[in-house]
């Protein structure tokens, strides 16, 4: 018999298949994110010690402040370049990119892009 998921289901199993790869440890932790219709999230993750280190989103006043939408390319680079200096100032250069199931397109492309010009190395 043949069901139809949602997109959201079949995100999260996208998800899970590759979170049995993909693991953040101290020296280079994982940077998640989650892509929401009014807003993007960005985590940096150290999976051994199961601590968020680093986070940013559009949902923050400061992120926020400087958009004039929470949901398009831009907000996304702005979150990238915010999670990238939150970064840098606690000592993290390296991260595990993990797109969260989502496709590596579009806004998740822009805040990885975005991060990588601020100085994170993927």
């Amino acid at each position: 018999m043949i069901t139809k998921e949602s997109r959201s289901k079949v995100r999260v199993k996208k998800h899970m298949k590759m979170r049995r790869k993909l693991q953040g440890t101290a020296v280079r932790p994982r940077l998640a994110v989650f892509r929401s219709e009014k807003h993007i999230y960005a985590q940096i993750i150290d999976d051994v010690k199961g601590n968020t280190l680093v986070a940013a989103s559009t949902a923050e006043k400061e992120v926020a402040a400087n958009l004039e939408a929470t949901s398009n390319i831009e907000a996304a680079k702005a979150v990238g370049e915010a999670v990238a200096k939150k970064a840098l100032a606690k000592g993290i250069n390296e991260v595990v990119f993990d797109r969260g199931g989502f496709l590596y397109h579009g806004r998740v492309k822009a805040l990885a892009d975005a991060a990588r010009e601020a100085g994170l190395q993927f």
